[in-house]
């Protein structure tokens, strides 16, 4: 048997998501490689030309400018800002196969037509809603079908997002506006509702959600606060203090979060000092009392499935644990429970012997390398596996999916603002 081909990709948005993506290059260079990078910032085109050998040729300023271009890799990977993801209509028409990072897009108008051009490109398309590849939930969704919980009751699944985090990413950072970027429910929540539609595995019929922004608004800055960080009386109390987040430790590289602060990695020697600076005249070193961030800190959302199964999800900003959804399962038969760490079992209690079985997974990849627990590692090879040997079936998150999910984030959004409870059959929410 033949070994699979060499898959050829271009990285359209060259921060941390591109990279980390970009990353299987480095680990599997006889399976992918990394042939073209467009990226608006000169350095983050830079980072990507020098870490994957790309021609200075191949090196453009945006989409837009492939689109001039013949035809020159197998595969685009989309991770620019989710407001730059409609680029994939016209490569998807160009041939490229899609990774498009999470979510889609910021419109319903515009999920339907990414899934629409994938469809009529007849295209690989993979939305990174990424946590269908981790193998623990894999592990999961197979008990599930086993019976060995009998029929799905509820699901209860809480997403901690983690108090530093909120503040960097939907306060300080790119997430932190709606009207440049999305609503909590589809900017974050679309991985933890696709997570849910992937287990219970039944359409949804309805959708209800509450949230708000309770705590970082302009009325709730404390006395005394400065509008900058660095310069502030109080910063010491402050849980949220940009100097907390980035300086502390002394940052000596541009790992996450500081390398949104600053990308920047030669000299090393003066890296702190940039990153200082930083701080002093960007938006990571302001108050987070000051911004016009107006994305939900708290969300609840509530899912009724068409066999009468219901789940609820929260959404908290103001939380300990980073990512680590906690997730329980509740069957006829007995129930599942896992801590959201990739490394641990699932717990199942069974109703009839009252006994505690654990089932585990194996997962060989480094997770501190790897975003999402490692799941980023499996996305990217199922991708790469699929492309090349021109096989769908390696996709887990397919236009489809994604836009079932996703168009539950715009449901629950609907439901927020209004008070209302919407019905999913027969209405714009429907695939």
């Amino acid at each position: 048997m033949s070994e699979p081909r060499k898959v050829t990709a271009i990285v359209i948005g060259a921060g941390t998501r591109g990279q980390f993506y970009a990353n299987y290059a480095s680990f599997h260079p006889d399976r992918f490689q990394i042939v073209g990078v467009a990226d608006p910032n000169p350095e983050a085109r830079d980072v990507m030309r020098e870490e994957h050998g790309v021609p200075e040729h191949r090196c453009f300023n945006s989409w837009e400018d492939l689109l001039e271009e013949d035809r020159f890799a197998d595969c685009v990977l989309i991770c620019t800002l989710e407001r730059d993801h409609m680029g994939a209509v016209p490569l998807a028409h160009k041939g490229y196969h899609i990774l498009l990072e999470k979510p889609m897009a910021v419109t319903l108008e515009d999920c339907r037509a990414i899934y629409k051009a994938s469809k009529d490109a007849d295209i690989i398309m993979s939305v990174c809603t990424v946590l269908r590849y981790l193998p623990i939930v894999g592990k999961m969704r197979d008990l599930i079908l086993s019976g060995v919980i009998g029929e799905v009751v509820n699901v209860n699944l809480v997403s901690p997002i983690a108090f530093w985090n909120f503040a960097h990413a939907f306060v300080r950072g790119n997430m932190a506006n709606t009207e440049r970027s999305a609503f909590l429910a589809l900017s974050y929540g679309c991985h933890d509702l696709d997570l849910v539609s992937f287990l219970v595995d039944t359409r949804c019929i309805r959708v209800s959600s509450f949230g708000s922004l309770v705590h970082f608004r302009k009325d709730k800055k404390p006395e005394g606060a400065g509008s900058r960080c660095l310069e502030c009386d109080i910063e010491r109390s402050c849980p949220y203090s940009a100097r907390r987040i980035y300086l502390d430790p002394k940052p000596t590289g541009p790992k996450y979060p500081v390398g949104a602060v600053c990308r920047e990695r030669e000299p090393k020697e003066t890296y702190l000092e940039r990153v200082e600076q930083a701080l002093r005249e960007g938006p990571y070193g302001k108050c987070v009392y000051d911004l016009d961030n107006d994305v939900c800190d708290n969300q609840v959302i509530y899912l009724e499935f068409e066999n009468g199964a219901t789940a609820s999800l929260t959404l908290v900003g103001p939380t300990e644990e980073l990512l680590r959804r906690q997730l329980r399962i509740h069957g006829s038969k007995g129930q599942l429970m896992w801590d959201g760490n990739p490394q641990n079992p699932v717990r199942h209690f069974d109703f009839l012997t009252q006994k505690v079985n654990e089932h585990t997974s194996s997962i060989e990849v480094d997770s501190s390398v790897w975003d999402h627990g490692g799941a980023d590692y499996f996305t990217i090879k199922a991708f790469v596996d699929a492309v090349a040997e021109n096989n769908k079936d390696y996709i887990y998150s397919g236009p489809e999916e994604a836009l079932a999910s996703h168009l539950l984030s715009f449901a629950a959004e609907d439901s927020r603002k209004t008070g209302c409870v919407v019905t999913i059959p027969n209405s714009r929410y429907a695939v």
